[in-house]
């Protein structure tokens, strides 16, 4: 029997228009609305590495070229039962370009070498060119609670500058702002998680997140359905969101968009797991990412990307979030091997298979991956691993990335670091050692990859932080970072 509009909000705890606007709406897994033009034929990936990534044992000094950095690495890292000092012959492998600063040579921590099918990781990247190196990114007055820095870093607002932002993500204010030409019944970004990512928020666009894509659908209450009702509860649906997108009210018809672009990926994106599986170049790679996380994470990215160069109807999605935690590494960091070394081989070994995957798919010049973790580590070691830090290095990876290693290593010299010790953020123009504002990467990002001003998505991006002391706040903005080719 037909139910009521009543009985079918009830039972499927679907939602429209109130609690598509109201509190509730970020922490839906199905959440809202659009696709882009500005981007173009590519894709950005945003990669969280969860937890404070150690950046000190990521991007390590070798040795003492042009100043101390060798000497004050290993007066801060014990060696020997419980240190985590990494030696010169264990980065041996893994070399980078020098410090553009010191010049000290430079080496990623020796997990970052991959193995399995991902050997060689990201250095094998590096040597490719693809991989930009963004030393000593932080912000002014370094928050060191995950959750308050986490936040920062997502909306890409430290001081609280973006009045009116609502804690939407710097992410989601691109692509809810309305000259990237983003429709309301569009989707423009997947997260592989259960809940949107606080860089997505935003009430203006469509994002879904899903897990796993064989799994993914609407989710209907099934109990005591008698074989008809899932159809009842699926014509209910649709009727009122068409009604509701036709409502003179931006809201409402907001709402209906929503309702109706989610409930068209529940039914199309779950084939794109038999269509990637069933390609014979795609499952050669199917078989060789690695069972981790991150493995399984980039897998479903692959599985999308595929599914939008195949040009199956209604996928179009060109951004994406996924993260691996792990990285509160108190204790058992370890050196060349340990916790930390275990977390950089899995994200090593499976962006070398995805690399590998999209590079077959003709997608390479595409995509571009950006890595960033909340905060560094405390420069000096606690017993066997590092409490909270400040200054850390992002990642970029794409086959449009001028491949390199860009900022300053952060300046780890005892007379310069802070009472905790930490790193310490500049902006002097003079100081050799001044810091990169994290939001000089984003705002290049947003300049030269998705073709976007940054001054529309970043928090005073033209006035920066005035009324702050010069020389120690993001006074002067660079948003023209090489970090792409032309």
């Amino acid at each position: 029997m037909a139910i009521t509009r009543r009985q079918f909000l009830k039972r499927s705890g679907a939602v429209a228009a109130g609690s598509a606007l109201g509190p509730g709406l970020f922490g839906n897994p199905f959440v809202r609305t659009a696709l882009s033009e500005t981007i173009g034929d590519r894709y950005l990936i945003v990669m969280l590495l969860d937890g404070g990534n150690d950046g000190l044992n990521t991007v390590t000094p070798v040795d003492n070229q042009g100043g101390t950095l060798r000497t004050n690495y290993e007066g801060w890292r014990n060696a020997g039962s419980g240190g985590i000092r990494l030696l010169p012959g264990e980065l041996a492998a893994t070399g980078i370009d020098p410090d553009p600063n010191t010049g000290a040579n430079l080496a990623l921590h020796p997990g970052f070498i991959g193995s399995g099918a991902g050997a060689g990781g990201l250095k094998a990247l590096y040597d490719l060119g693809k991989v930009a190196v963004v030393q000593g990114c932080g912000y002014p007055e370094a928050n060191l609670s995950h959750a308050v820095s986490s936040g920062i870093w997502e909306t890409g607002d430290p001081l609280g500058l973006g009045i009116g932002y609502g804690g939407t993500g710097w992410v989601g204010r691109y692509l809810a702002d309305p000259t990237t030409g983003y429709g309301g019944t569009d989707i423009p970004a997947v997260n592989i998680s259960s809940s949107v990512a606080a860089e997505y928020r935003q009430t203006g666009t469509s994002v879904i997140a899903v897990s796993r894509l064989r799994r993914f659908g609407f989710p209907f209450d099934k109990q005591n359905d008698n074989g008809t009702q899932l159809q009842e509860y699926e014509d209910a649906f649709l009727a009122i969101h068409a009604e509701a997108s036709a409502s003179a009210q931006p809201g409402v018809a907001q709402a209906g968009d929503a309702g109706s672009s989610t409930f068209s990926a529940s039914q199309s994106y779950p084939a794109l797991h038999n269509l990637y599986n069933d390609d014979p170049d795609r499952a050669v790679f199917e078989a060789l990412y690695p069972n981790s996380s991150t493995g399984r994470d980039l897998k479903e990215i692959a599985k999308i990307i595929h599914g939008v160069e195949t040009g199956q109807p209604d996928i179009d999605a060109r951004h994406f979030w996924l993260r691996n935690g792990g990285y509160d590494t108190h204790s058992n960091e370890g050196g060349a091997t340990g916790d930390h070394a275990n977390l950089h081989n899995e994200v090593a070994s499976a962006i070398k298979v995805f690399w590998d995957d999209i590079t077959d798919m003709g997608a390479e010049d595409k995509v571009c991956i950006l890595i960033w973790s909340e905060f560094s580590r405390r420069i000096q070691q606690n017993a066997s691993g590092t409490d909270h830090g400040s200054q850390g290095p992002m990642f970029l990876i794409g086959g449009k990335v001028n491949g390199g290693v860009y900022g300053n290593h952060p300046n780890i010299d005892p007379a310069a670091v802070d009472s905790k010790p930490n790193t310490i953020y500049s902006q002097d123009p003079l100081d050799p050692f001044r810091s990169t504002d994290f939001r000089d990467v984003y705002g290049t990002v947003l300049n030269h990859w998705l073709n976007m001003p940054p001054g529309v998505i970043l928090p005073n991006v033209l006035t920066l932080d005035t009324g702050f002391p010069v020389n120690t706040y993001w006074t002067v903005a660079d948003l023209d970072l090489p970090l792409f080719v032309p």
